[in-house]
């Protein structure tokens, strides 16, 4: 029995991108991201702008500051990001770029004014947002982008091309619940940008019926009869209006809301969701945010700086690609030099496996056979004199000899702890000092050397008379010597 796959091959990434449609992987997937020192108002325009370019955007991007425009670049590939939007904030205002990944052109705008999607709704009296909304792209609509120039063009087809496109046979009206509208003003060349939801509203009922076909709980307080809410007169409250004869249309398919079913009359509203951006077209790129400048509205410049511009770029691309051959060089050559010190080792190991065992023993027996080279005469050769009876002998005696004379010492003097030395040698000197000092008192008094000590006992009577000289304290007899003399 195979094993039992668990939650966490359910949820993996890699499975569901194999098993994504056809339709999502070519769809135009998108990052936005602000750089620098952005204010909170700026990042809260940055997460708005992500909620108008859902579901094919990365809604939970954090980006860090380390990052850098090649990293998300790195990873565009492989998440099949085709534009990115980047904000960012200056002393002089706020600005936005487009980009198309991976390899230009880029849009620089300068967002002259914005308000935020919270600020929007709350301005609204009858709010209305839908999550269910969010769930497909919205409809992109352009107006008045048909004027003169190449960065008109440009300007237009990268707004179409940021949201998917629709086949009209195959599109289903209940996918289409939002739209993004980008109006276009000639004379102050600035770009107005909408996000509003599409509801359709069925027309031509009264009050009564509209409020039971849109599911709505009615007040019937004071009717008597449920025949008298759906016959009453009054078609419209005070709050309400009927929509303009262009606003209806016939509705070629069933919608999600309540009322609008096929072939029905409808009305359709727009309710803005948010952000409002107003945007003017300042630089136009041929790279990726870096490249040969193609548009720019404040600065012109004259063929001769364009030339010179161009030329500057050229080297810069051609420095460029020099330096990245001589790394590929380089790196092929360090790879060429250690695959050739590993084929050398291994050289060396297989030679070294070669050798049998009985070839290794006959060197070690003709090594040992050999008769080692008299030293003693090398040295005398090379020096020119003998050398010392112990340099070059075998077995060289290890006790130490005395000094003058060839043979070797005794035992060991026994050597005293440095406080017992000390101690010791002390004693010594005060024994030595005071012998001196006794000889020089005698010296001065002029007597021998136990002069003062026989004067002493003669004083004293025989007193301290009581050892002999030679140290005895009785004689023979068993008598002193002085009780003999008298």
């Amino acid at each position: 029995m195979g094993k039992r796959k668990g939650k966490c091959v359910k949820r993996n990434s890699s499975t569901k991108q194999a098993a994504e449609p056809e339709h999502v992987v070519k769809a135009p997937h998108s990052f936005v991201i602000h750089r620098g020192n952005c204010s909170k108002n700026l990042m809260d325009l940055t997460k708005d702008f992500r909620k108008i370019m859902e579901p094919f955007t990365a809604s939970q991007l954090k980006e860090r500051k380390k990052n850098t425009i090649k990293d998300f670049l790195s990873v565009s590939g492989y998440l099949h990001v085709s534009h990115m939007m980047v904000f960012t904030e200056t002393e002089l205002g706020t600005y936005m770029r487009l980009a198309r990944l991976p390899r230009g052109p880029t849009l620089t705008f300068r967002v002259q004014n914005y308000s935020l999607a919270r600020d929007v709704v709350s301005s609204l009296r009858k709010q209305y947002v839908n999550a269910r909304a969010f769930q497909n792209a919205p409809l992109i609509v352009l107006n008045s982008f048909s004027g003169e120039g190449m960065h008109m063009k440009l300007m237009a087809t990268m707004f179409q091309n940021m949201f998917p496109t629709i086949n009209i046979t195959n599109v289903k009206l209940k996918n289409i619940r939002r739209c993004v509208l980008m109006n276009y003003n000639p004379t102050t060349k600035l770009i107005d940008m909408r996000h509003y939801i599409i509801r359709a509203i069925p027309v031509g009922l009264n009050k009564g019926v509209k409020k039971m076909v849109q599911g709505k709980i009615p007040n019937l307080n004071r009717c008597k009869d449920m025949s008298e809410f759906f016959d009453k007169a009054a078609l419209l409250s005070e709050s309400e209006y009927e929509e303009d004869a262009t606003n209806q249309v016939t509705l070629p398919q069933s919608l999600a809301t309540r009322g609008a079913a096929e072939n029905s009359q409808s009305a359709i509203r727009l309710v803005e969701l948010g952000p409002r951006l107003s945007l003017h077209l300042i630089k136009v790129e041929d790279g990726l945010m870096d490249g040969e400048v193609l548009f720019h509205e404040l600065v012109e410049k004259t063929d001769e700086e364009k030339a010179l511009i161009k030329k500057k770029r050229e080297e810069k691309r051609r420095l460029k690609e020099k330096r990245k051959s001589q790394q590929d060089e380089n790196v092929k050559r360090k790879q060429k030099e250690k695959e050739d010190l590993k084929q050398k080792a291994l050289e060396g190991i297989k030679k070294k496996k070669e050798l049998t065992e009985n070839q290794r023993l006959s060197e070690l027996a003709d090594a040992e056979g050999q008769e080692p080279e008299d030293d003693a005469v090398y040295y005398r050769q090379e020096v020119g004199a003998e050398p010392e009876p112990d340099l070059f002998s075998r077995n060289p005696s290890r006790k130490r000899k005395s000094d003058g004379t060839d043979e070797p010492r005794g035992f060991k003097k026994m050597r005293l702890d440095k406080k017992l030395n000390k101690k010791y040698q002390n004693k010594n000197e005060k024994s030595t000092t005071r012998a001196t000092d006794r000889d020089s008192r005698n010296r001065q008094q002029g007597g021998g050397k136990f002069k003062n000590s026989d004067s002493r006992n003669k004083r004293a009577g025989g007193k301290f008379n009581k050892f002999n000289k030679l140290g005895n304290s009785k004689s023979k007899g068993g008598k002193s010597k002085g009780n003999q003399r008298k």
